[in-house]
């Protein structure tokens, strides 16, 4: 299906790129492709029974989308109030299962409580990314459970830290290369566990 056509069918509209917000610390809202998150969700890494917590979440395409086609509890993360408004009134007119929740704040100030599978499609920088991965690990250890990262189309920076940080093993990737022209490495989900 094309990109509007799945936003027709979930009833919700997450198209399009917007980077007005954008600053060092927090990078442009654009949505995973569609194409994307088929393939996770065919992946078999995400099942009924998890609950995903999507970083930057913006207009709350991941959190429909796979609520609807898995089933799973989602929670979108989102510090843009414009966004939070827009994956608000989405979440007013989604035609799925109404285990969805956005919430509008910073990426860092969320405490995981039963969590156990995290989304990023580049959403903040790395110096963000290592309080968040903290985060993981505080609840990790509070509640030890296995606990997936999925990082969609991930720079070098991302990857350098991610390999190199000691909590987390790098279990695989879904390649996605052949759903874009270019053969373009950065098209996968890198998929990662803690430990």
């Amino acid at each position: 299906m094309k990109e509007t056509e799945w936003d027709k069918k979930l009833k919700i509209q997450t198209t399009g790129r917007d980077d007005y917000r954008a600053d060092q610390y927090h990078f442009p809202y654009e949505p995973t492709p569609y194409s994307v998150l088929t393939r996770l969700a065919e992946s078999g890494y995400i099942d009924s029974k998890n609950i995903l917590v999507d970083y930057g979440c913006g207009k709350g395409r991941v959190e429909f989308f796979i609520n609807y086609v898995i089933g799973c509890s989602t929670i979108g993360i989102e510090y843009d109030k414009k966004m939070c408004d827009s994956a608000w009134q989405n979440q007013k007119t989604y035609i799925g299962k109404k285990n969805v929740e956005i919430l509008c704040m910073n990426a860092e100030a969320y405490e995981i409580e039963n969590a156990d599978s995290f989304y990023f499609f580049n959403p903040f920088s790395v110096e963000i990314l290592r309080t968040v991965i903290g985060q993981i690990r505080n609840s990790y250890y509070s509640n030890p459970r296995q606990m997936r990262l999925f990082f969609y189309y991930p720079n070098d920076e991302y990857v350098t830290y991610l390999m190199n940080e000691n909590m987390l093993e790098y279990v695989g990737e879904i390649d996605c290369r052949d759903l874009f022209p270019g053969n373009n490495e950065r098209e996968r989900i890198m998929v990662f566990e803690v430990f």
